[in-house]
């Protein structure tokens, strides 16, 4: 019994890890895309959707590299990586942002967050 609940406590704390490596990941890969903004001439029409780029990419490096140390369950915990991130990112930008809501975009970006979140933990667990 007390063993699970050790087992259980290493994973809550290797998925807040791969948030963590996520939006550590979010916060490197943004300060670049910025620097190429500052310096070149991309469209703000490419802003969007390099965004949901950075994200996706960002959970499945985070939901990977944690679930390699877990080793089971990596739908589960890469889900509940992904959907941990995109929850903080969320709070952070309704305290940032009083006119926060929720429309189209945000339902896509919840659920590529959990799908990339999936799919890191699928890779995850199948690494050797």
């Amino acid at each position: 019994m007390e063993n699970m609940q050790v087992n259980e406590n290493k994973t809550l704390i290797n998925i807040l890890k791969g948030v963590g490596i996520s939006l550590i990941a979010t916060v490197i890969m943004l300060i670049i895309f910025s620097i190429i903004l500052t310096y070149t001439n991309i469209q703000e029409s490419a802003i969007n959707p390099v965004i949901m780029i950075i994200t996706a990419i960002s959970i499945l490096i985070g939901s990977s590299l944690v679930n390699i140390k877990i080793k089971k369950n990596g739908l589960i915990n890469g889900g509940l990586i992904g959907g941990i991130y995109i929850i903080t990112i969320y709070l952070i930008s309704s305290i940032l942002n009083w006119k926060f809501s929720l429309n189209i975009q945000s339902v896509i970006m919840i659920i590529t967050a959990v799908v990339f979140g999936i799919l890191g933990g699928i890779i995850g667990v199948n690494r050797k």
